[in-house]
């Protein structure tokens, strides 16, 4: 594990002008670690409780390493922190503090990132990536790293991405599923443990309709019929099968359930929500991520708590986990180091906590690196 994954920022959208659940874009707002200016409010000062970057309004928002990536409600795509292996966009290597546009195109819609590398997609449907591409992540038929938007393939047909550690995965428009990349935990469930270095289709199915890369080479996704799915590493249970350390190298059901509504995948653990409103956690849980109050490991789905207004499952990732309830607010749990949790601290809580008092909170991503991971 490199230490770019051991700090940690997040970034959310907050629209303070709201009363209510926000819609649509808004504004942008980071808290944790940054050393490498990936927080964007043009310093390296960690901060443990929301900042504001820029005045604009934003649609969705992605972090890679200790980089980011945006998209403005414009339409035009933003990049700063971490530059190493051309991660920030910019045809170089070089750390940025506050957002630099990528090109002058209005044309984004959304943008991911995993461990070291971005993809994107625009409004024409066709699919995008840059930064690290030695495990094939990229897509584009080659194991090496870009520093500008490389283009995978010629389709126009994609719908959903998510970029994990060194592999990546999409829905195309048809609910079918595909992956590329690392395969070496068969996270891109073909049977097998080979890299692929252009996109694979999972199978024959068209049913596809979440889908999420983790950090520790694990995949989770949901079908249109509620059910959910899991294969790769299963080192700590983050399959949900009541088992660990065996790795499945093809999609495997947790469970028979057909509730199952938004999944995010972290590092060695899950978290998800019903249609019922009620969420829930499994895999490893020793700094607290998974939110049962103890520091215990489960290898099937265990309930957090008793509420049933928890929104979509947002983001699980490195050690901490961020969701936003159906009023808006915002919680999170896990380890708070570098003030990653945004709670004025860097304490280690193994509850929901509150983030502020605010009831305005809006997701089309919250995004962090190295501690909470990726949603989308």
């Amino acid at each position: 594990m490199s230490n770019r994954w051991q700090g940690g920022f997040i970034q959310a959208y907050f629209d303070p002008l709201t009363m209510g659940p926000a819609t649509g874009p808004g504004n942008l707002y980071g808290w944790g670690r940054n050393a490498n200016g990936q927080i964007g409010n043009d310093t390296v000062v960690d901060a443990s409780s929301p900042i504001q970057i820029g005045s604009t309004l934003w649609s969705d928002v992605g972090s890679c390493g200790n980089s980011s990536s945006a998209i403005k409600s414009d339409g035009t795509l933003w990049c700063w922190g971490q530059g190493a292996q051309g991660k920030t966009a910019q045809n170089d290597e070089i750390d940025l503090s506050s957002p630099v546009q990528v090109g002058a195109l209005t044309t984004w819609s959304k943008v991911d990132g995993g461990s070291n590398h971005f993809t994107a997609i625009k409004t024409d449907g066709s699919i995008w990536a840059w930064g690290t591409g030695t495990s094939g992540q990229l897509g584009d038929g080659e194991a090496v790293w870009r520093s500008s938007p490389v283009q995978i393939g010629a389709l126009t047909t994609w719908s959903t991405i998510s970029a994990g550690n060194g592999f990546t995965a999409a829905i195309k428009t048809d609910g079918t599923l595909w992956v590329w990349g690392s395969g070496a935990s068969g996270q891109l469930g073909q049977n097998d443990t080979t890299n692929r270095s252009s996109p694979i289709q999972v199978g024959a199915g068209t049913d596809w309709a979440h889908v999420y890369a983790g950090y520790y080479s694990s995949m989770m996704a949901i079908k249109t019929d509620g059910t959910l799915w899991g294969f790769g590493a299963d080192s700590f249970g983050q399959l949900g099968q009541n088992t660990s350390s065996v790795s499945r190298s093809s999609p495997t059901q947790v469970g028979t359930l057909t509730n199952w509504q938004t999944i995010a995948a972290g590092t060695a653990f899950c978290i998800a929500n019903k249609t019922d409103g009620t969420l829930w956690g499994w895999g490893i849980g020793s700094s607290g991520e998974l939110g049962v109050n103890n520091g215990v490991t489960y290898s099937s789905p265990i309930q957090i708590g008793s509420d049933t207004d928890w929104g979509d499952a947002k983001i699980a990732s490195y050690t901490g986990t961020l969701v936003i309830k159906a009023d808006a607010t915002l919680w999170a749990w896990g380890t708070g180091i570098y003030g990653r949790l945004g709670i004025n601290s860097d304490v280690k809580v193994s509850s929901p906590t509150q983030v502020g008092s605010d009831a305005t909170w809006t997701v089309a991503d919250i995004s962090n690196v190295a501690s909470l991971g990726i949603a989308e």
